[in-house]
């Protein structure tokens, strides 16, 4: 028996697996995004269907991990830097789109006669839209850097920080029983501690913590380590009577400024991406299909009516914030949908009964319907839509026919400095540049660059990439550099392929995909600005440029140590400006001695002198 209970077992794992695996693809293929097919696939394997799984519940509780995991993610991603940088688009633009659309969509659940609880969270949850269909939008028409593709990143990352509070919303919504006005003054109490419990663990415990686990430099540990806090800090918010993705979330923002930010995130993602998979594979066979069709009306009422209001409620904020009526109309096509974070927080209601299970059911149909109305809605837009108005080319000639021997990618400040020595040695140069601008100014001082995207394939087929002997990808930005590469890379394998690297981590993965040539954008720079201070300080200059050289030497075999392992391989080749006592010795922190004997980076000694 318990080798059929195994067994079983074993077939729902692979059905699983085999579902996404089989349905994904399809689905991202017909352009219509991977969280539909999980969607589809769970549907087709949930109870409703094949029946391979008569309780998908129990597979949700599972997969709600994956959840807390993206949360998590999200939280590292939330630096106060990076906030402050978008904090007008965000807090401006997105907190305005998920006030006024919440408002409306509220008001419109009390006036269809939902309760106001119940009209909140429906309304709030449809608010959320789809990051992953918005994000797959973006990507795919190329719009993600573009300031209007900037700003609708910005409402994303505000609808991802908004289901933080409207979780703890809900919990609070929540029918209590009748108790001591006491009772609730704990919860809440409780709920505080767990908190600030939290903050002060992730203030002053987790960085001291990961550094040490990084001296062992011990991989697995240091995953189990991440794993730790994910799980910790939702265990400690679910003991505070608040939700696990808060503390997952809460977690995340204390480590975003952290040394170990990158690395933490690198050993979560693939956890995260399967259980966030498995989560969109339970949503699915949780669709209650007989309720459905019982409420088919319902549902279809659901669909319009919110679509519409929230449409309405997105084109008048993009205008009130300065958008023409093409962005606007644009964005509305976008951000009408609802999005995954809906059945978040509609499983929460419905665990803490503010919603049924008739009403979480018909209102999770509704999203999973919107979204898929997404992509058909994007391409009727794009057709009945007047033609966009291009960028005025006047006195701008496109690339067309180019034959250079060698093409470069972008005639910023970076790719004005590479084309010198190649002219000078009288190399054919073709130059593509999207920037208009700059293509104007840079004919006023002798040079020829036509106007081309790097990142589509038939420009650079135009442009000459397919008989260049060197293709130079000097593009601003880690995500267009890198789609530039890997264009190039499969598609015109005859030409050497050098690449601009944003930073160390671009560098590493540069390097792994198989590029010929990179260099950090910033690094020779750095190098020879960092002699001429020695020069400066009156280090002599056949000294200073042993200096540097052996740091170079240094960073190359850091770079190799990491590109074979991980981002601390070889960080004993970095030259480090914190005292380390002499054994036994306690530290005054008067001087620093140098062993002068050592011909590497010194290791500096504290000295009482």
């Amino acid at each position: 028996m318990a080798a059929e209970g195994g067994s079983n077992e074993l077939v729902q794992v692979v059905a699983l697996l085999g579902a996404g695996v089989v349905a994904v693809p399809i689905f991202r293929r017909l352009g219509l995004g991977s969280v539909l097919g999980y969607f589809a696939a769970g549907i087709v394997i949930g109870p409703f269907a094949i029946g391979l799984f008569p309780d998908p519940a129990s597979v949700l509780h599972v997969a709600e991990f994956g959840v807390i995991m993206l949360l998590f993610i999200i939280g590292l991603e939330m630096q106060p830097s990076r906030l402050w940088g978008l904090r007008r688009e965000i807090f401006g633009l997105g907190l305005a789109q998920v006030a006024v659309c919440g408002a409306l969509l509220t008001f419109a659940g009390i006036l269809a006669g939902l309760s106001a609880p119940v009209a909140f969270v429906a309304g709030m949850g449809f608010v959320l839209s789809s990051t992953a269909v918005v994000m797959q939008m973006l990507d795919e028409r190329g719009d993600t850097s573009t300031p209007a593709g900037q700003k609708a990143v910005s409402i994303l990352l505000l609808e991802d920080l908004a289901i933080v509070p409207l979780l703890a919303i809900v919990a609070f919504l929540a029918p209590q029983e009748t108790h001591a006005g006491g009772s609730r003054l704990t919860g809440v109490a409780i709920a505080l501690a767990a908190i600030i419990g939290l903050v002060v663990a992730g203030r002053y415990l987790l960085n001291p913590m990961f550094k040490i686990l990084a001296r062992s430099k011990a991989r697995e540990v240091m995953t189990a380590a991440a794993l730790l806090v994910v799980l910790g800090s939702a265990l400690l918010m679910d003991i505070g009577g608040l939700s696990m993705a808060m503390g997952a979330f809460l977690a995340g923002v204390m480590l975003s400024e952290s040394t170990f930010r990158h690395q933490l995130e690198a050993d979560i993602e693939p956890f995260r991406g399967i259980l966030l998979g498995l989560f969109f594979l339970a949503v699915g066979m949780s669709l209650d299909l007989p309720a459905i069709a019982a409420n088919w009306g319902m549902v279809a009422a659901a669909v319009v009516g919110f679509v519409a209001v929230k449409a309405a409620g997105i084109f008048v904020v993009a205008r009130l914030f300065g958008s023409n009526w093409r962005e606007a109309v644009d964005r509305t096509a976008l951000f009408a949908q609802g999005g995954e974070f809906a059945f978040v927080l509609y499983a929460a209601a419905t665990a803490s009964g503010v919603m049924d299970a008739r009403e979480n059911a018909v209102f999770t149909a509704a999203v999973i319907i919107s979204m898929a109305l997404t992509p058909f809605t994007a391409i009727a837009l794009k057709r009945l839509m007047p033609p966009r108005p291009e960028t005025s080319l006047d006195n701008v000639e496109r690339a067309d026919g180019l034959t250079g021997s060698v093409l470069i990618v972008g005639f910023g400040r970076f790719g004005q400095m590479v084309s010198q020595p190649l002219l000078a040695r009288g190399f054919d140069v073709s130059i593509i540049e999207l920037d208009v601008e700059m293509i104007e100014a840079a004919a006023e001082f002798g040079f020829k660059v036509y106007y081309g995207d790097g990142t589509r394939l038939d420009v650079l087929r135009t442009s000459g990439a397919g008989e260049a002997r060197a293709i130079v990808v000097c593009a601003d930005g880690r995500q267009t550099a890198s789609k530039i590469a890997d264009l190039a890379r499969h598609e015109f394998s005859q030409a050497q392929l050098y690449v601009r690297a944003y930073d160390r981590g671009h560098a590493i993965d540069l390097i792994r995909s198989g590029v010929d040539y990179q260099l950090r954008e910033t690094f020779e720079s750095a190098m020879a600005f960092g002699e001429a201070v020695l020069i400066g300080l009156d280090v002599p200059e056949e000294e200073a440029a042993e200096i540097v050289a052996d740091v170079r030497k240094r960073d190359e075999e850091r770079l190799t140590l990491q590109v074979a392992g991980d981002i601390y391989s070889g960080i004993d080749l970095v030259n480090g400006n914190a005292p380390i006592p002499s054994p036994l010795t306690r530290p005054k922190r008067r001087g620093v001695i140098y062993d002068e004997a050592l011909i590497g980076p010194a290791q500096p000694r504290v000295s009482g002198g």
